[in-house]
C-alpha cells in the first residue's frame, strides 16, 4: 500500500461515518443485566466489551456516559453478562432503546429470566451462557492530557458461570454452536459466528 487515507482523530475523519468501530471489529457484545438499589431491573448492550483476564475471570465494558447500568453497578456492586446470540439479536437490540431509568428493559423486550445464584440481577433465560459478576472497579477514562472523559470502564469478576450443556461436546465448549453475534461498524452492522468460519492454528512450542 503506497497511499492511505490518513487522519488525525481530533481533526475529524472526513468520511461519511466514523471508521474506528468498523476497523476494530467485530467486537463481542456486553449484554449487561443489573438491578438498582430500589429493585428496578436494567438490561443493556455495550459494544466496547471483552474478557480481560483468565484467573480470576475478569470482564470489562465501557459506557459512554454514566448510564443506568453503571449507576446500578456502582450502587450494588453486581451485574450479569449474558451471551447475545443470533436467535436473541432482535431482543438484544430492543434493550438498547433509550428509556427512563424506571423502565424494566427485560419486560420491554419481552425477555424471560432465570434467577442468578450469587447475585441479584436475573439472567436472560434463553441465553446459553451467563456470567454472574461482582464489581472490582469503575475507572473514569481520560485522554492523553489527563482530561476526564464522560466514559466509564466497568470491570467485574465472574464469580458464577452458567453454560447450557448443549454448548459442550466431550466437555469442550463449542464457540460457534451458540451462534454468538458481534458488533461491526456503521450504524447497523453485526456478524454471527458460524461453524464454517472455524479454522485451527496452534501456537509454536
Amino acid at each position: 500500500m503506497t497511499a492511505s487515507h490518513f487522519y488525525e482523530p481530533a481533526a475529524g475523519h472526513r468520511l461519511p461515518h466514523d471508521p474506528l468501530n468498523a476497523i476494530v471489529a467485530p467486537r463481542p457484545i456486553g449484554w449487561i443485566g443489573s438491578v438498582s438499589g430500589n429493585g428496578v431491573r436494567n438490561l443493556a448492550p455495550y459494544s466496547f466489551f471483552n474478557l480481560v483476564n483468565y484467573t480470576p475471570p475478569l470482564i470489562a465494558f465501557s459506557s459512554m456516559g454514566w448510564k443506568d447500568s453503571v449507576a446500578n453497578i456502582a450502587e450494588t456492586g453486581e451485574f450479569v453478562w449474558n451471551l447475545a446470540t443470533r436467535d436473541l439479536a432482535e431482543a438484544m437490540n430492543a434493550t438498547s432503546a433509550s428509556v427512563a431509568a424506571d423502565v424494566d428493559e427485560y419486560a420491554l423486550a419481552g425477555i424471560d429470566t432465570l434467577p442468578s445464584r450469587l447475585v441479584a440481577p436475573p439472567r436472560v433465560a434463553a441465553s446459553p451462557v451467563s456470567f454472574e459478576c461482582k464489581l472490582t472497579r469503575i475507572v473514569r477514562l481520560t485522554d492523553r492530557h489527563g482530561a476526564e472523559l464522560d466514559q466509564y470502564l466497568v470491570i467485574g469478576e465472574a464469580i458464577g458461570i452458567h453454560i447450557d450443556p448443549a454448548m459442550l461436546e466431550d466437555g469442550v465448549y463449542q464457540t460457534a454452536r451458540a451462534r454468538p453475534i458481534l458488533r461491526g461498524g456503521g450504524p447497523a452492522d453485526y456478524f454471527a459466528v458460524e461453524e464454517e468460519q472455524l479454522f485451527r492454528m496452534r501456537r509454536p512450542q
